[in-house]
């Protein structure tokens, strides 16, 4: 059997992180069967789906790496498929209209919930004569379209994951609704469970692999692949990705799409990475660092978990770091040169290369994220902002004694070496007769407005190649007389 498989996100909003997991999944089950991985977008609901929603899928899709072999495919391109297969059922016997106003099935739900019953539809409309729903009609009712569902149906799959799973029919809330709004001749606007299915058959999946929210649905559609007369596919429900609390990771969580995700400065990469293990197990000896192709190669549904995955904030920023840290300088300083530009910072791409690979090389090891680099950077490129702890230590006799033998060490526009620096640091200490730990905090907090920070030399060279070296330790020791 040729495996194929598909995700089928709803452009109702951005690409989410759950959603971009299912994807993951799906395209490594499908790159290690050498099968085929679709893209489906499911825009039915007309009145929710953006045209910017669907973008944002395709692009984050694309940047997490996770290329597809058919589509996109759009099912408000296929409502005359389901049009047909929703006349099928009906003229089969197998689907009716339902008249049932909004008043009359709140009703049932109340005397339901009176009883202490479960809520579900009672069926009451399957077996209305032709002179009765005409009645309705006439009274101007607008009918629903359900698919029967047999009571006494026991429906049983075995899942990739979690094993044998059996639902019984009376637990499936009565005959179900596949389409709505349906006047005399049409057939209205045809609902998720249905629109599925049909498209799982003409696309032919074999697999459909998705989140454990949606087990719920599984044997109702069985049921529609039986009506239909298809062979019913095998079904994986993944765990779903769980805040700190053991609840669905949702937006109140903050950050869930993925877009938001790059925005904060994480790589595809890294991202990926983490995604797959949230809800899968590599085995020994893979570690848990690895691309997508790699993972490929192991991915099994034998070790994806049946319990939620944790979303884990540390672990991630851990991973994307790794990744960071990995790259080229050059990978690194394309990849921050966007969060300068946002960040209002002022330079030349072409003239500044050289200087702003440097700048890369500096903080790329300490980066957790890429915009993190945005405030370690800071104080290379806008004007100074000093820490109370900088200012107190500045306001010292012995930190202006060093910033006065500085300057006069430091000669105007003559560019400095690391070398010269060093040099620059033990004659000041030597002739000044001040500790080396005095010369370069005051060095440091006038350079940097921070006692903390980057590789103090390194920072000095920057700050010399640009001749903003003199002006920070004049306006250092301004502060000091304060």
């Amino acid at each position: 059997m040729s495996v194929r498989v598909r995700i089928a996100p709803s452009p109702t909003g951005n690409l989410h992180i759950g959603t971009a997991r299912t994807a993951v999944f799906n395209w490594l089950f499908a790159r290690h069967q050498g099968g085929t991985f679709i893209l489906r977008i499911e825009d039915t609901d007309l009145e929710r789906s953006r045209p910017e929603f669907t973008q944002n899928i395709l692009d984050g899709l694309t940047w997490l790496g996770m290329t597809w072999d058919e589509g996109p495919v759009f099912q408000s391109d296929r409502i005359d498929l389901y049009a047909q297969q929703i006349q099928a059922l009906l003229d089969r016997g197998l689907a009716y209209r339902a008249y049932d106003t909004p008043e009359e099935l709140d009703a049932m739900r109340e005397a339901q919930k009176t009883r202490n019953e479960a809520p579900r539809y009672d069926n009451r409309h399957r077996n209305l004569t032709s002179e009765q729903q005409a009645a309705f009609e006439a009274q101007g009712r607008q009918a629903v379209i359900r698919f029967k569902i047999d009571d006494d149906r026991e429906i049983s799959w075995t899942d990739l994951v979690r094993g044998t799973v059996t639902w019984k029919g009376r637990d499936l809330g009565g005959d179900m609704v596949i389409s709505r709004a349906a006047d005399t001749n049409g057939i209205g606007q045809p609902l998720y469970n249905f629109v599925v299915v049909v498209d799982d058959i003409d696309m032919q999946i074999s697999h459909v692999i998705r989140g454990e929210d949606h087990i719920g649905n599984t044997p109702k559609q069985i049921l529609l692949y039986e009506a239909l007369e298809a062979t019913v596919p095998e079904f994986g429900h993944t765990p779903l990705i769980l805040n700190q609390a053991g609840q669905k990771l949702s937006k109140r969580d903050g950050v869930t799409s993925i877009s938001d995700f790059k925005r904060m400065g994480y790589t595809a990469e890294g991202l990926v990475n983490y995604m797959t293990l949230l809800g899968w197990s590599p085995p020994e000896p893979m570690t848990e660092l690895f691309t997508l192709a790699e993972a490929a190669k192991q991915f099994g549904f034998d070790r994806v978990n049946k319990a939620g995955a944790k979303f884990d904030w540390d672990k991630l920023n851990w991973l994307n770091s790794q990744y960071l840290h990995a790259m080229p300088v050059e990978t690194v300083t394309d990849l921050l040169i966007p969060y300068w530009q946002e960040a209002g910072y002022k330079f030349d791409e072409t003239r500044d290369r050289a200087w702003l690979e440097t700048i890369a090389s500096l903080v790329a090891p300490s980066l957790s994220r890429l915009d993190d680099a945005v405030e370690m950077t800071r104080y290379l490129f806008m004007p100074l902002e000093f820490t109370e702890d900088a200012k107190a230590h500045l306001q010292q006799d012995d930190s202006a004694t060093a910033l006065k033998a500085i300057l006069a060490a430091v000669k105007p526009e003559t560019p400095l070496t690391e070398s010269e620096i060093q040099a620059i640091i033990k004659q000041v200490v030597k002739e000044q007769n001040l500790k080396k730990g005095v010369v370069m905090k005051s060095l440091r907090a006038s350079l940097t407005g921070a006692l903390q920070g980057p590789d103090l030399v390194q920072s000095w060279l920057l700050l010399n190649q640009k001749g903003s070296d003199r002006d920070r330790f004049e306006q250092a020791l301004t502060l000091g007389t304060v």
